[in-house]
């Protein structure tokens, strides 16, 4: 399978036989079931769809609930649906369930989440703007400065950095490499961070770019 949907657990560290450090993220894979399988004949492509997390069957729609009910076994209600490509020759049905042993042998992952939402900042800390004189008597410290030309054209171009809304915005963490996997736990430790905050749910897939070139 070309990924899974997983949770962000949070960072911790880890130690490797010569005693190095290493910071890491615990991501909880899965299980995801199978919901659905999109076919070359009746959908124009290949994917399967899973399933993520439980909720009450009575937050569902109608529609909802009769779609997750074709799959027979599935106990309960998922909150999340995703769709993901097979892998070559890799072959599912509707109620099987995926686990992280699905990253097995995989050396780089891509991770994508929902960033932290900040709510409305400025410039610098949005932007990361250097600000003006903090002393001899400047009055633009966190400032804007400039916006627009004094002449033609005269008003505020599109695109231009300002204070606003900043985060909870989907972001991919690429190329991060996978510490270690964990099916006790179901869980999967990749070097670094990645978006999102606790809890939150995010999707692993196996990255292209590396493992294709390190023949993972």
């Amino acid at each position: 399978m070309e990924g899974l949907i997983g949770k962000k657990i949070g960072m911790t560290q880890v130690y490797d036989a010569d005693g190095k450090r290493t910071c890491v993220t615990v991501i909880e894979v899965g299980p995801c079931p199978v919901v659905q399988l999109k076919t070359l004949e009746k959908d124009g492509y290949v994917a399967a769809q899973l399933g993520f997390g439980v909720q009450k069957t009575q937050r569902l729609t109608k529609a909802e609930a009769g779609h997750l009910k074709k799959t027979g076994g599935l106990d309960g209600a998922v909150r999340m649906l995703k769709e993901f490509a097979l892998d070559a020759g890799e072959a599912v049905k509707v109620g099987d369930t995926l686990t992280v042993a699905n990253f097995e042998g995989v050396k780089y992952v891509d991770v994508t989440g929902v960033t932290k939402g900040r709510g409305f900042a400025g410039v610098l800390k949005r932007y990361n703007f250097a600000g003006g004189n903090m002393t001899h008597g400047g009055h633009s410290k966190r400032r804007t400065g400039g916006l627009a030309a004094r002449d033609l054209p005269g008003w505020i171009e599109k695109g231009k950095k300002m204070p606003g809304h900043m985060g909870d915005v989907n972001r991919k963490a690429m190329n991060l490499e996978v510490v270690a996997i964990r099916p006790e736990d179901n869980a999967i430790l990749v070097k670094g961070s990645v978006p999102g905050a606790k809890n939150g749910t995010v999707i692993v897939r196996k990255s292209l770019k590396n493992n294709v070139k390190k023949g993972a």
